[in-house]
């Protein structure tokens, strides 16, 4: 059985992580693959823009990752969020890319960490019925 870190390594693919600020008025933005912590919780690397911005009041997110280029094969995290760090040494080693052509982001950068509330398939309602 393929472990989350083992599949998130390995799986190349198109990531959405979705928040709410308080009011409950949504956003979706691209994300890429989250790293998976050796205690069990994900943490997805963030400038200090909207998606982080309503992680400050809500602390429930979702992340949406489709496999590949063709098909319906992914998985549906859904998260809270547990803490975060602020530029920190570990964020820095956990970079996997910097985007060339892209004017860099100048802010402060958090590494957030997620417990995960529920697991399932990209499409269907997985082991138990929503």
């Amino acid at each position: 059985m393929t472990t989350l870190k083992d599949y998130f390594e390995t799986t190349k693919g198109f990531g959405v992580f979705s928040t709410a600020d308080q009011n409950g008025v949504v956003d979706s933005a691209v994300y890429s693959r989250p790293h998976i912590m050796e205690d069990g919780t994900i943490a997805f690397i963030m400038n200090d823009r909207l998606s982080h911005q309503n992680l400050q009041s809500n602390p429930h997110a979702s992340y949406l990752f489709r496999e590949g280029a063709e098909g319906f094969n992914g998985k549906r995290l859904f998260l809270t969020k547990v803490g975060e760090e602020q530029d920190s040494a570990l964020l820095d080693q956990l970079k996997r890319r910097s985007y060339s052509g892209e004017k860099p982001y100048q802010g402060p950068k958090f590494l957030v960490f997620f417990k995960i509330d529920k697991e399932l398939p990209l499409i269907g309602p997985g082991e138990e019925a929503d």
